[in-house]
């Protein structure tokens, strides 16, 4: 008879906000409720497929918060998995160590959530013995390793391993109960359910070593489609693994060349096109753009000095494909070479567009001071938020330039007289 189970981690319930336009209510409530709407879908899915057990290998909040709406749903959740049979198995990574509910919420009889020393639940399923081995962080932070505090393997049984880490490290994180991939493999354990890193990664070895990634994006950081992972134990002791969707909704970054767009209407017309593009590749309920206009078009100064326009033309056409959201417009396009070359005294708005690339942005301290900005809002933000300044200084320069030209654009985009009107 095969052992069947879901493995997630990172769910971060009733995670705030971090990057969303406030300004839309809709999406603002879309976004808020997507954890809890992507944790019942698992809830679902373990029903659904008969499993016989939930793991969660840690941060099933998101921190130090005391909702009782949390620990109710979290709690009525539990429920639906103890009255169909599944055993649910969790350890507390690194946020839920600061959780209050963590300490307080009254699980199921079905709920193994494991303490802060290293603990092996034994138990036989048909002709199979399995051995759980687990271990919860007691503080925030984990500088060492924990793998040798678990046990060693139980002898002739299947051996699931759960553990948050950030393994050697990885972009946005930082480390936590550090260790490396091979030395998982060489703890000789069936199946090791890992969690803390947000993106999935199945780590290839003579073991199984799968990090699931979230369940739920929260923002366009963490785009793309999320699932949980389905492992089978077979009756030979074999794995077989299997992906299975989860979010609820879909953050895309959405590219749009606007090389040929002469008109307004051209303009949206082909936002529509590849919003349209998006929605039919998103398998989630709900798809959350981040638009990004590019090329070379005669409209590039009227886009930036009207984008709260072309926002309310995109956010209504984005309505009528259905179940589709923009989070933000990103205007990086230019004037064709026959609108900016030639005699720019002759156009006094250009002339002050080239003395601020060449002197006022460079003489001034200008650049310095954006620079130490950046890097202000960049180190205040936690580890996961800290992406968008690049991984490395070369990436963090090359943002710099992109926001001094881009702020330089929408100044000049509000001084330039434009000829044509609305179409």
């Amino acid at each position: 008879m095969p052992f069947r189970f879901i493995h997630t981690a990172d769910l971060h319930l009733d995670s705030p906000l971090r990057s969303l336009a406030l300004r839309n209510s809709d999406l603002a409530e879309l976004i808020g409720d997507a954890t809890r709407q992507a944790f019942a879908a698992i809830v679902d899915l373990c029903i659904d497929e008969q499993v016989n057990a939930l793991v969660i290998a840690g941060d099933l909040y998101d921190g130090d918060q005391t909702s009782m709406k949390t620990a109710r749903f979290l709690a009525s959740q539990m429920r639906r998995l103890h009255e169909a049979g599944i055993a649910t198995f969790v350890i507390r990574g690194n946020h839920d160590a600061l959780s209050r509910i963590t300490q307080e919420l009254i699980m199921p009889p079905s709920v193994t959530v494991f303490g802060g020393r290293p603990q092996t639940i034994d138990f036989a399923h048909g002709d199979l013995t399995l051995a759980v081995h687990g271990l919860s962080f007691a503080k925030p932070h984990a500088p060492e390793s924990l793998l040798e505090k678990y046990h060693r393997p139980t002898p002739d049984a299947v051996n699931i391993g759960i553990m948050h880490t950030s393994l050697a490290g990885a972009p946005g994180h930082d480390l936590y109960a550090p260790c490396k991939v091979s030395d998982l493999h060489d703890w000789n354990f069936d199946y090791w359910a890992l969690g803390h890193v947000h993106a999935r990664t199945q780590h290839k070895g003579e073991r199984t070593v799968i990090m699931p990634g979230m369940p739920q994006g929260r923002d366009i950081n963490e785009n793309g489609e999320k699932t949980v992972t389905l492992v089978t134990v077979n009756d030979d002791r074999s794995l077989t693994i299997e992906e299975r969707a989860t979010s609820i909704a879909q953050f895309e970054r959405i590219p749009v060349d606007l090389s040929s767009a002469e008109t307004w209407r051209e303009t949206a017309d082909l936002i529509e096109a590849a919003m349209g593009n998006a929605r039919d590749q998103a398998n989630s309920t709900h798809l959350v753009g981040r638009l990004r206009l590019t090329g070379a078009t005669p409209l590039s100064f009227q886009l930036r000095r009207d984008r709260d326009l072309l926002l309310a033309e995109t956010e209504q056409r984005a309505e009528s494909l259905g179940r589709t959201w923009i989070e933000k417009i990103e205007v990086a396009t230019i004037a064709p070479a026959s609108v900016t070359s030639g005699d720019t005294a002759a156009d006094p708005v250009l002339e002050l567009g080239e003395l601020m690339r060449n002197d006022i942005i460079k003489q001034h301290g200008i650049r310095e001071a954006v620079r130490d900005l950046v890097k202000e809002l960049r180190d205040d933000l936690p580890p996961e938020a800290r992406a968008f300044s690049g991984d490395n200084e070369v990436a963090f320069e090359t943002l710099i330039d992109q926001l001094l030209a881009e702020g330089s654009d929408d100044i000049l985009a509000r001084l330039k007289p434009e000829a044509s009107e609305i179409n």
